[in-house]
């Protein structure tokens, strides 16, 4: 039996709280017990994850990096303990909560550390291309995810709030969560054509015979181009992931996709840890030094209460390139 929104369905089912015969695991929202194997491996791996983030934020200092990142783990992390406890108990509220609000909001999260990138990237090789001022893109991108963020927070909590006494709130949360998750799509959506573009940009000034040596060394740089096919995994997973999860939840709770377990490991499960294990493995600290820098420099400048600039150059002088930088007519 599917646990749709259909009324009658739901008031029959609300003081259910474990499996039995007037309980079937079918009338839960997912209809099936989590696989214990998948959840664990996948908690586990968030869990790892965690631990790496934090070790390479304090010895590389990239802290608004790492902390979105590993805010976004630990999400992740208590969400997939909650599948685990759901194995044992598919009518466990407090676990279906749990992971209905933790898993649907990490991700959000986690595109804030990708969205961090672009202007690093843009300071480092030349930021006359870019078509914003490179201090705007976390300006803009860092904001409109935490809309984001905010909206799918009301939605998962009005979710929970429902259980089965009140399927109407349980729609409307439904409806709150699409639409956070139709933005946060949109706010990738643009950010990936902006990453584009100045991809196409860069490549046809470095092709010009215009571009400077330091910009030249970055741009050919291995671990530069490694640490920019991480994040656009990354960003491809998580792209992904939020097209499924539109299409999983226009069907309303207990639909056919939410019940179907090897989707959701596949285009939730996978397509969030691999991106994270991409940006844990390939930090910006070693792979991508001038981005750490920039960002220590600036978090000490703060503690000691002087004003910086967001476009700074860093002071060892490796960015020296972007005071007078040769631009290409695009």
């Amino acid at each position: 039996m599917s646990n749709t929104t259909d009324a009658p369905h739901r008031v029959s089912f609300r003081s259910c709280t474990e499996v039995g015969p007037y309980c079937p695991v079918e009338a839960t929202v997912l209809g099936y017990y989590p696989n214990l194997g998948v959840n664990a491996f996948l908690a586990a791996a968030f869990g790892l994850c965690i631990i790496g983030l934090i070790c390479t934020g304090i010895w590389k200092r990239t802290w608004g990096y790492s902390a979105a990142l590993t805010a976004g783990c630990i999400l992740e992390f208590a969400g997939y303990i909650a599948r685990v406890l759901l194995h044992n108990n598919p009518w466990n509220s407090d676990a279906f909560q749990t992971q209905i609000c933790a898993i649907i909001l990490a991700p959000t999260l986690i595109c804030i550390s990708i969205y961090l990138t672009l202007k690093h990237v843009t300071l480092s090789i030349n930021p006359e291309l870019s078509r914003l001022r490179p201090r705007l893109y976390p300006l803009i991108f860092v904001p409109a995810d935490v809309s984001c963020l905010i909206l799918q927070a009301i939605g998962g909590s009005l979710a929970a709030s429902a259980g089965y006494d009140n399927p109407e709130l349980l729609l409307n949360g439904d409806r709150v969560i699409i639409a956070g998750i139709a933005l946060q799509s949109a706010v990738l959506g643009f950010f990936g054509v902006m990453c584009v573009d100045y991809y196409l940009r860069t490549r046809r000034w470095v092709a010009s015979g215009q571009a400077t040596t330091q910009a030249l060394a970055t741009w050919n740089d291995r671990k530069f181009r490694t640490f920019c096919y991480a994040v656009a995994g990354a960003y491809a997973g998580i792209l992904i992931r939020c097209i499924y999860r539109i299409a999983e939840m226009a069907g309303g709770w207990g639909n056919k996709i939410m019940q179907d377990e090897p989707s959701f490991v596949v285009l939730e499960g996978f397509c969030i840890i691999i991106p994270v294990i991409l940006l844990t493995i390939f930090p910006p600290g070693v792979l991508f030094p001038a981005m750490a820098e920039r960002e220590a420099q600036r978090f000490k400048r703060k503690n000691k209460g002087e004003k910086t600039h967001p476009e700074e150059p860093i002071t060892s002088g490796d960015e020296a390139h972007q005071t007078e930088p040769k631009t290409l007519s695009v």
